[in-house]
């Protein structure tokens, strides 16, 4: 029997829950089902999501679809209304093995979505591993309770909730005995960890635990950071722990305080540049990547100057940027808008500086001999999660150390030493 097809749209966690979905579906004997886990972080990614599911069926015309993720949750109508599509399900249900049982028999209900502000609770899922074996994402935490101005997440995701550091000690366990040498912790808003939890849980303790717990663990990777809330014990495990590996992703969105401000954002400029400043006080050899938004509403020219000059006050090297799309439903959505062509044009400007601080740091390693994880044949990544081209005979899975020898701008080349 085939395993269910699954199309993962967005981010890492939708890519975690994916696998469960596949392990789910499987089990109920989906197999003539495509499984859509959509995004909705823009109104470019719901209308993505729609064109995906169109061409979907004109590939797949006997096949049974299942939408479901965030855009799904948050507009279940629009998504019941394409004739494409057989079931929409939400971001509780999709986690449940009762919800795919169900679709296995005739008369399921066709749209099942509950109200996503009402979870409370995150049920861990042991799954065994993400088609390679190298790396896979354990998912620690979902949902957010913050309410920046620009995002409609939170209504997608529901609360902010975390999963006990006992059972994701237990998952990384059995992630390492299947073969996994890199771990990856990920979540909505993973620097809110454990504030849902009894006792003093926190990110870092959560870090701690698993680097002490899991020994055998090689890599340690975080998907991505709210800066302002990182705890004390995080920064002693960036000092300290060598097996956390050295890159930061950090969710900055702008460089300009009052653009911050109207994003409803926690945290200043100023904080931003402290906090990289101080974690290479801590890890001289860290490395930061970031996302950004260009064009956000009110935003001027001397504003956008700021995400521009963020970008090396910071000393970002990976950079995720975002041009402006309002989302309906959100206060920014409201907010006058700017120019689409000039939301382009920053976001461009805003690409080439990141090309421009990416080629730096690339150069700057020409030279060194670097840790690397191969991830397929002929390719890997270094510690500082920098791609780097090998020669073929590096296979999937080994961990080895290389000289690099250039660049191409966007990843690093070596050999092997031996």
């Amino acid at each position: 029997m085939a395993d269910p097809l699954i199309i993962t749209l967005g981010c890492r966690l939708n890519a975690y829950e994916s696998e469960v979905m596949r392990k789910c579906a499987a089990d109920a004997g989906l197999d003539d089902a495509i499984i859509v886990n959509t995004c909705a972080v823009t109104g470019e990614a719901v209308r993505q999501a729609t064109q995906t599911i169109r061409k979907l069926r004109r590939e797949h015309p006997d096949a049974r679809i299942v939408v479901t993720g965030c855009a799904a949750q948050i507009e279940p109508e629009r998504f019941a209304a394409l004739p494409e599509v057989d079931h929409v399900i939400g971001n509780a249900e999709k986690m449940k093995p009762e919800t795919f049982a169900g679709l296995s028999l005739a008369g399921s209900e066709r749209v099942q979505v509950d109200d996503i502000m009402s979870v409370h609770e995150t049920a861990h899922h042991l799954i065994d591993g993400f088609g390679s074996r190298t790396r896979a994402y354990v998912q620690v935490q979902n949902g957010c309770d913050h309410r920046c101005t620009f995002c409609i997440i939170p209504f997608g995701r529901g609360p902010s909730r975390s999963v006990p550091a006992g059972e994701v000690v237990a998952q990384v366990r059995r992630l390492v005995e299947g073969g996994c040498r890199e771990v990856v912790l990920t979540g909505v808003d993973i620097t809110a960890y454990g504030k849902d939890l009894p006792g003093q849980a926190t990110l870092g303790a959560l870090v701690r635990q698993v680097l002490k717990l899991v020994p055998e663990l090689e890599r340690l990777r975080l998907s991505s950071i709210d800066q302002v809330e990182a705890d004390g014990d995080l920064m002693r495990a960036i000092a300290g722990e060598e097996r956390l590996m050295p890159h930061l992703h950090l969710s900055l969105q702008a460089g300009d305080d009052m653009v911050l401000k109207r994003m409803k954002r926690r945290h200043s400029r100023a904080d931003a540049v402290q906090f990289c400043e101080k974690v290479r006080r801590l890890r001289s050899d860290v490395v930061f990547g970031a996302d950004l938004i260009a064009g956000f509403p009110t935003e001027t020219e001397e504003m956008f100057e700021g995400s521009m000059s963020i970008v090396d006050d910071c000393g970002l090297t990976y950079l995720h940027v975002f041009p402006f799309s309002a989302r309906k439903g959100t206060p920014a959505a409201r907010m006058p808008q700017v120019e689409r062509a000039l939301v382009k044009e920053r976001a461009a400007r805003l690409r080439r500086k990141g090309d421009e601080a990416l080629s730096g740091y690339l150069a700057a390693q020409t030279g060194c001999e670097v840790e690397v994880l191969v991830e397929r044949e002929g390719l890997g990544r270094t510690r500082h999660f920098t791609e780097i081209s090998l020669p073929t005979a590096a296979r999937s899975g080994m961990l080895l150390h290389a000289r690099v020898s250039g660049h191409d701008g966007h990843r690093l080349t070596g050999e092997v030493v031996a």
